[in-house]
């Protein structure tokens, strides 16, 4: 058996870290000249965040380097634990190399030490469902082969769809071309945006206007749904009245959802922006993307 840990690039709230026994590691972003840890919302002042970006303050996040990890890893491996690092996408950052290397460092020291690496192939929540889900499973007494086994197979279920309200924060993050970008914001087209089987940002539907788009991603929510099995986040960029109301639309017709609201942190808040929505939900398979950007 392995410690079980995970990462805040998943959002999962802090109470439900902490009721599952679930060690984070923070991740970094930066505004108005000071770095930051997320720490789950336990005390982010999430209003400062979003109302520097609204007032032109650009964030940006940034990769652990490998001292970093060898100081969260080292601590499990003097106590001889092995870790199981239920971990965002890798596609969406060059922070596992640095992880590769702090863990190449470590095997020096600690040779009969290991750390498995899971890749959720998602951010947000939905990478955050599937450490929940992992925590609920080694809780529950399932040995490390079995998490990865059940891991593997749920990955490939967990659906994410987003809608953002300013494409220009997906541009500057890099998720995004420039002219992609300027065309849809010319356009006033609003993506539904997903997270593709490798792990990567891609659009899956071009629709004119917010409120459309919103309501066809409601649809896919309602449509696509399996059961109550599984939690739905509803989540929002500092945008609450937008998100409980397209939670209701979920709701009217799925009264048996069990929607969990919450607010994006500033670590994919840095990328998504200010007015995001997005949902997270387990559905008989991952969606495929119908357009490229």
């Amino acid at each position: 058996m392995s410690v079980l840990i995970c990462d805040a690039d998943g959002d999962l709230w802090y109470t439900r870290t902490e009721e599952l026994g679930l060690p984070c590691i923070s991740m970094p972003y930066s505004y108005g000249g000071e770095v930051y840890y997320y720490d789950l919302g336990k005390n982010t002042d999430f209003r400062k965040f979003y109302d520097a970006v609204r007032g032109g303050e650009v964030p940006k996040t940034m990769a652990l380097n490998p001292d970093e990890y060898v100081k969260i890893l080292q601590p499990y491996f003097e106590q001889g634990e092995d870790v199981l690092y239920v971990s965002f996408s890798h596609a969406m950052s060059g922070t596992f190399d640095h992880l590769q290397t702090a863990l190449n460092e470590l095997k020096e020291k600690y040779p009969d030490r290991k750390c498995t690496v899971f890749d959720t192939k998602s951010i947000c929540l939905g990478a955050g469902i599937q450490m929940e889900y992992a925590a609920e499973l080694k809780n529950a007494g399932a040995s490390d082969e079995e998490i990865l086994q059940k891991l593997k197979a749920f990955r490939d279920r967990v659906t994410v769809y987003f809608v953002v309200d300013d494409l220009m924060h997906l541009k500057r993050g890099g998720r995004l071309s420039g002219m992609a970008a300027f065309a849809g914001t010319l356009l006033s087209l609003k993506p539904m945006l997903t997270i593709d089987e490798k792990g990567s940002l891609k659009v899956y539907e071009k629709i004119a206007g917010k409120k459309k788009a919103l309501r066809r991603m409601a649809d896919h929510v309602i449509n696509e749904l399996t059961g109550t099995e599984y939690k739905v986040y509803v989540l929002d960029a500092d945008s609450p009245e937008e998100g409980d109301a397209f939670a209701q639309m979920i709701t009217d017709a799925r009264p048996e959802a069990k929607i969990v609201r919450q607010t994006v942190g500033p670590v994919i808040g840095s990328h998504c922006g200010p007015g995001t929505i997005g949902v997270i939900f387990v559905a008989d398979k991952r969606p495929i993307p119908l357009a490229d950007e």
